[in-house]
């Protein structure tokens, strides 16, 4: 029962058992019960105005509790007149002040912060309280290839993506490098954050790529330059010593012969580090229009004898629509040349290479049916000097990353299943 109903309640039973008791009692004596009647109506009319005056704050109260349970934080009462209600409507719109000032503070902090989210140039992913993915913004999704609806209120066993399992196994305050899709290499974080007495975790996602290239070609390029110009300091007066040696008529058949065997050798030694110093060379691209097709068809020309040797058979898929891309031909046929070359030497005994143009996803696919890449090696493919083969330089891919790179080409080599490997090239 609420407590103006028992007010009322218990006003009128007091008042009624008056009434009553001044009817039986003051009977005869009509000028004290007239009195009495009086006094009960007097009586009647003050418990009103009491009445009144005690549950107008409660209702007052009641009205802010409901502003204040639906979070509207401008509704605010006028003074009465009367001290204690006045005291208490000024303590309410003092706090009603302050919570719409808290309100409008959190209001544009929470703006401020989901903006920097969608606009920061590194990949952020907010977890929710069960590990489900909550919020992902687009650098991000940039970042990881992926789209939003693929990601969005599923958990990272739900996705197969390395980087999202990767980060899902982190820690927080935990930090570590992968790479993914090629020479791409990420830094990914994990930290939380306290919501609700809650704790949620998010992850940072930075492309290293390019800092990492640099740096790294900067400290090869370094050693190269070093190595080329002692070999080449040294082979130019060995081979003016062997040249003189040579011209000598008392020089025996084995003698001549050794001496033409190591000039020879040093003259296979001079373009071997010339290979290495090409690499940090590599001239800017000159961008023109090239028809995809008719490159691939000069390639092939040029490795069908290589391929016939090894019993290889080159396949050639394309859609209806020509792809035309900007690239620079010398590079681009020699990143082909590379691709081809490896996709031969990967297949033992007879195979086929398959050469599929997708014009309308702008991408160019080389598969081959060969042994495939070995786990664990994917993340060391495109590192200079490593090679898998045992006289590889391990040049040719990173000739390839480097070309690709300063076109602004995306791509990937990895081995979807056994006995198809592919390597992409985003146009």
């Amino acid at each position: 029962m609420k407590l103006r109903t028992k007010y009322i309640l218990f006003v009128a039973i007091l008042n009624g058992v008056a009434l009553l008791l001044s009817y039986f009692v003051f009977d005869e004596m009509k000028i004290l019960f007239i009195a009495s009647e009086v006094f009960i109506i007097i009586s009647i009319i003050l418990a009103w105005q009491l009445y009144a005056g005690l549950i107008r704050p409660i209702k007052l109260l009641t009205q802010g509790k409901d502003a204040i349970k639906e979070r509207d934080f401008n509704v605010k009462f006028v003074e009465t007149g009367t001290y204690e209600m006045d005291e208490l409507i000024k303590v309410y719109n003092k706090m009603i002040d302050e919570l719409r000032l808290e309100k409008t503070k959190q209001e544009e902090q929470h703006f401020f912060l989901s903006k920097l989210i969608h606009t920061s140039p590194t990949g952020i992913i907010i977890l929710g309280y069960d590990g489900r993915i909550q919020q992902i913004n687009p650098r991000a999704i940039q970042l990881l290839g992926i789209s939003e609806k693929e990601v969005l209120g599923k958990t990272a066993d739900q996705i197969e993506h390395p980087i999202i399992q990767e980060a899902a196994q982190m820690e927080s305050g935990e930090s570590k490098t992968q790479t993914f899709n090629g020479p791409l290499t990420y830094k990914l974080q994990k930290s939380h954050f306290i919501d609700r007495g809650f704790p949620r975790h998010f992850v940072m996602i930075e492309e290293l790529t390019a800092e990492i290239l640099a740096a790294e070609k900067n400290a090869y390029g370094k050693v190269i330059r070093m190595m080329a110009h002692e070999v080449n300091n040294t082979i130019g007066p060995v081979n003016s010593i062997i040249e003189s040696a040579l011209q000598s008529k008392e020089n025996s058949y084995e003698l001549t012969n050794a001496l033409l065997v190591a000039m020879e050798r040093n003259n296979n030694l001079n373009i071997f580090m010339r290979n290495f110093a090409d690499l940090v060379r590599i001239p800017l691209p000159q961008i023109e229009s090239l028809d995809l097709s008719e490159l691939i068809k000069r390639v092939t020309d040029l490795m069908h004898v290589k391929a016939a040797e090894r019993q290889v058979l080159f396949l050639s898929e394309q859609s209806n629509l020509h792809l035309v891309i900007h690239a620079d031909p010398q590079q681009m046929e020699q990143v082909l040349i590379n691709i081809l070359k490896n996709a031969l030497e990967a297949i033992d005994g007879g195979g086929t290479v398959s050469i599929i143009i997708q014009a309308q996803f702008k991408q160019l696919i080389v598969r081959d049916s060969g042994i495939g890449i070995s786990a664990g090696v994917e993340g060391l493919l495109f590192s200079p000097f490593y090679s898998t083969k045992k006289d590889g330089q391990g040049l040719g891919l990173t000739l390839i990353r480097e070309i690709l790179i300063n076109h602004g080409f995306h791509f990937s080599l990895k081995t979807i299943v056994p006995g198809r490997t592919e390597f992409l090239i985003q146009f």
